[in-house]
């Protein structure tokens, strides 16, 4: 097989979990040893193969993205007689020219669920190109049963050509002696009280407020000291996060330590007393499957695909009730024999998923959709 991949959702977006996908993905591809050539495009250093001695052509297009996947992308999977293309940023940026069959993975169909929570830019990308997408995609590929519901709900696509392959902790996410981490978070980040953690952005989807008014409640309950530590580049406007938590009388308590290096986090999360994720929707959630793989005792929403990535894992709480959370977390760390069981299951669950899985499985989809099954 000759496998083409669009590669750049690993380089625009590491750290996201689009970015982990396609990153992960293509480098466990990579290791394997089955004959078949995955070939990664960006338009980076592609742009040296390109024949600038056609100044006509050239000249009459604008070097950059649009260029690329317009006029570049479909001239080299033709010259190189590519098998199948793999575009796994959401099918966004499939082709204009179907030069051979192709495959595309959607983690989910946010824009149209919750669109208000996605920036405009994107939303109209989203709803210009989707329904294309969809009618010249061979196969689909999506990260959870959750998001292949919403895809044969939303577009009929045919159920029997969505393949369901799971995502997986990145191996950096491990468990760690706390107070290892505890000394590394101190010394960059100045964090050496007890923490509750939460990573994954802060989208109003993401369900932040629950989670800033549960902690709120229990925060002046716990005798000792306890803060609320949320890494991640926080959007200036609107502030709305600032105003909810000094009205909540919790500023001293919340730490906002800002975007964090993927080889940081793993002290974040090993380190943590507790993680939370509260999203009200997700096509996957990578990063309480982190915290767990991490051995961190994990709280989740029980809304969309999160019972069932994460299972018996993590302790549910309802993501429109606050009480039920305080309560949860009250009683995780008063508890601690319960929250040392909670972390084990949790890391349990972890060992489940793997990249190199998720890969093999990929490969079973290719190969079916240039068999044409």
């Amino acid at each position: 097989m000759n496998i083409g991949i669009d590669a750049r959702g690993a380089i625009w977006y590491r750290g996201t979990g689009i970015g982990t996908y396609t990153y992960q993905l293509i480098y466990q591809l990579k290791q394997r040893e089955d004959g078949a050539c995955y070939r990664p495009f960006w338009p980076g250093e592609e742009y040296r193969e390109l024949d600038i001695t056609d100044e006509k052509e050239f000249n009459n297009v604008e070097i950059g993205n649009e260029y690329w996947e317009q006029f570049f992308l479909p001239r080299a999977l033709t010259r190189e007689h590519f098998d199948l293309y793999h575009v796994p940023q959401n099918g966004i940026g499939l082709p204009k020219t179907k030069k051979c069959p192709q495959v595309v993975t959607i983690h989910d169909l946010i824009p149209y669920i919750y669109p208000e929570t996605v920036g405009k830019g994107y939303l109209k990308t989203f709803f210009t190109e989707m329904p294309r997408i969809m009618e010249e995609s061979d196969r689909i590929i999506t990260v959870s049963h959750w998001s292949k519901k919403d895809i044969t709900q939303i577009f009929a696509y045919p159920a029997e050509k969505i393949d369901v392959i799971w995502e997986a902790p990145e191996p950096v996410y491990r468990p760690l002696e706390k107070s290892l981490c505890r000394k590394l978070l101190g010394e960059k980040y100045r964090l050496e009280e007890d923490y509750i953690l939460y990573v994954g952005g802060f989208s109003p989807r993401k369900n932040i407020k629950l989670l800033l008014t549960a902690f709120a409640k229990i925060s002046k309950e716990i005798e000792k000291p306890i803060y609320l530590v949320l890494p991640g580049k926080k959007q200036k406007e609107p502030d709305y996060l600032d105003a909810l938590i000094a009205a909540l009388g919790i500023s001293d308590r919340v730490l906002f330590p800002g975007f964090v290096p993927v080889g940081d986090l793993p002290y974040f999360y090993a380190g943590a007393e507790l993680f939370v994720y509260p999203s009200y929707y997700e096509g996957f959630g990578l990063p309480p499957l982190e915290a767990m793989a991490c051995g961190t005792p994990t709280l989740a929403a029980r809304a969309s695909s999160l019972p069932e990535v994460l299972e018996m894992g993590a302790a549910w709480f309802d993501p429109y009730n606050y009480m039920e959370l305080a309560e949860s977390l009250f009683f995780f760390l008063t508890h601690p024999e319960a929250s040392k069981n909670l972390g084990a299951n949790g890391y349990h669950q972890a060992q489940k998923f793997s990249w190199a899985k998720t890969a093999q499985e990929t490969v079973k989809t290719y190969q079916k959709t240039i068999s044409g099954c």
